[in-house]
């Protein structure tokens, strides 16, 4: 295991496996160099993944279970080219992370933590609360339509939103409006949510020229990836106003984040914990373990990658 998951989770697979705590060895290297011959499978989480160097140190290895959704930090052509399967924990999660999108729009443009702190620094009497943004009936553009960006459009209607989306390839399944340049998106939306998924392919594609777009009153929201972010260029975009405000669950170097994001009033920040809630948390584990458990049976994987 490269990394820690919930203790219920621990105490089944303990139960079940021989389980090496990569994470809490003092010297990672030798523990590999001890056991690496018999491991036949690595559990990991979406952050932490599991790199080519990692994965030739074990000869043995068969599988590899995410706990999330994100596979970026797996080397899935490693994975691919040496028989190796890999799992995720996609739906599971889908729903929470929609309603952390909502969350935190609302949270941005309501301005609710910066009300909270307002109340208790007892102001309230004393100043006048600014006003804020209103959300219903704004229009919300959306990069990246797959699982949770269909829940999030769906949450977003409800508020009565007109909502437009950009992705690689247009969804005929959904009714929303495609548009194929994500500048153009920004243009038009009053905010952009982020949810496209990670890797080399979408490494920055929030970059100044789509900030500058989203304009003076617009707002970013991020519950994707910290890389799909430019953030020399969101920074520079809340500290000058060349966007209003954002709303963000990742980071680039989660979790020793910016320092300049925890100097900005017109951020919101969340750690990485758009799929933190114990329904979802219990459920991505048992995927874990299901797999796992498929795989080592000789049984169709439940949610395979590769």
């Amino acid at each position: 295991m490269t990394g820690a998951y919930p203790e219920w989770d621990m105490v089944d697979l303990e139960a079940k496996y021989r389980v090496h705590r990569l994470w809490e060895a003092a010297d990672r290297q030798e523990l590999i160099a001890r056991v690496g011959m018999d491991i036949r499978a690595i559990a990991t989480r979406g952050e932490l993944g599991a790199s080519a160097e990692l994965m030739k140190q074990l000869p043995k290895l068969e599988i590899v279970s995410c706990y999330g959704v994100g596979t970026d930090a797996i080397d899935l052509s490693y994975a691919r080219a040496n028989g190796i399967r890999v799992t995720n924990t996609p739906d599971v999660l889908t729903e929470d992370v929609a309603d952390i999108a909502i969350g935190l729009l609302l949270a941005t443009a309501r301005q609710i933590p910066q009300a909270d702190v307002f109340v208790r620094a007892s102001q309230w009497g004393n100043v006048v609360m600014p006003l804020v943004t209103r959300v219903s009936g704004k229009k919300v553009g959306l990069a990246g339509m797959g699982r949770i960006g269909k829940a999030i459009a769906k949450r977003a209607a409800a508020f009565g939103c007109d909502i437009s989306y950009f992705a690689r390839n247009k969804d005929t399944d959904v009714a929303y409006a495609y548009q194929p340049d994500l500048v153009a998106l920004a243009d038009w939306a009053d905010f952009l949510i982020v949810i496209v998924p990670g890797g080399q392919g979408t490494m920055k594609i929030i970059n100044a020229d789509v900030l500058k777009a989203l304009g003076p009153n617009g707002m970013l929201i991020n519950v994707s990836r910290g890389t799909t972010v430019d953030e020399e260029a969101l920074i520079a975009a809340l500290q000058d106003g060349t966007i209003q405000a954002a709303g963000l669950d990742v980071f680039l170097n989660e979790p020793k984040i910016d320092a300049r994001f925890l100097a900005l009033q017109n951020v919101v920040l969340q750690p990485h914990h758009g799929s933190g809630t114990v329904e979802t948390r219990k459920a991505m584990g048992q995927l874990v373990r299901d797999n796992l458990a498929a795989h080592f049976a000789g049984s169709p994987l439940p949610t395979p990658v590769v």
